[in-house]
């Protein structure tokens, strides 16, 4: 399969990674120490809504288009409301007051909360994705845009020189094999840099791929691991994506609350019919 994100920039599993990655930047950003984000898969870093792929895809309507339809109408509870406002703030900045053309990938959302100490390093295989991040995010000395394999590169930049950061793992999933790739190369990572946070986002069609990476995730000893899913259809059809999840190593201890928060309210908003969003938000190890 040759996956382009350009087909789903912006769908409800962009809404909930993005949500999520902006509330951990969030953090970072409250004290002054330098931090690094090492966004693995980082992708072309801008995506324009108003492409044929985009109009072909049609997945951002019931993705980022449904949740500020929502915002604009006041029915997101306050409370969410407030998490929520860092997210639009990123995608405001990208566009004219009241319309929605271009939206973010995840090192553009990055790039919103760097300030003049942090770093950012984006890396992506694909040569032509790669010179389309590169000149989405030129002439900013924070950031460096890398052509490497994205798996390659989970556990050669770790640790950072700040010894602060985020590192972000969001492969296409295009074989198989990566939701393997995907616990046996955090565990090499975690012994090279054990205070990190890392973030892995996984799609979930089945529950069986979903479930046996957390049970190998679990096996790896990591002391502290959350895991928060977003669904917005039952897993009876595992032709399609119904839904996506993270497993957060580290995560700030801000997060678990925050989504206790946000998760129902994405759920009930992004549902791809009345009722039949979901979630789920436990800890595979540590926190209960």
């Amino acid at each position: 399969m040759n996956y382009r994100h350009a087909f789903h920039a912006g769908n409800f599993a962009d809404v909930f990674k993005h949500v999520v990655l902006c509330r951990i930047l969030e953090y970072l950003c409250e004290k002054p120490a330098a931090f690094r984000v090492i966004d693995t898969h980082a992708g072309e870093g801008l995506y324009d809504l108003t492409t044929s792929e985009a109009r072909r895809g049609g997945e951002w309507p019931g993705g980022i288009g449904r949740l500020m339809a929502a915002a604009e109408t006041g029915d997101i509870p306050e409370n969410a409301a407030t998490l929520l406002k860092p997210y639009f703030d990123v995608i405001g900045a990208l566009n004219e007051r009241g319309s929605l053309k271009i939206y973010p990938g995840s090192p553009a959302v990055a790039r919103a909360f760097l300030r003049p100490q942090d770093k950012l390093i984006a890396c992506e295989m694909e040569p032509g994705t790669a010179r389309q991040l590169a000149r989405h995010l030129d002439n900013d000395g924070r950031i460096k845009t890398i052509a490497i394999d994205g798996w390659t590169a989970l556990s050669a930049y770790v640790p950072p020189p700040e010894r602060r950061g985020l590192v972000l793992v969001d492969p296409p999933f295009e074989e198989e094999a990566d939701f393997h790739r995907l616990s046996h190369l955090l565990g090499i990572a975690h012994r090279k840099w054990a205070t990190g946070i890392y973030a892995l986002w996984y799609p979930i069609k089945g529950r069986g791929e979903a479930d046996a990476l957390a049970k190998r995730v679990r096996k790896l000893g990591i002391a502290k691991v959350l895991r928060a899913e977003h669904l917005v259809s039952p897993v009876r059809d595992q032709t399609r994506l119904n839904g996506s999840g993270f497993i957060l190593i580290n995560p700030p201890w801000t997060l678990e609350s925050e989504l206790t928060v946000l998760l129902p309210v994405l759920a009930q908003l992004l549902a791809r019919e009345t009722n039949s969003g979901g979630y789920r938000l436990d800890w595979l190890a540590g926190e209960n």
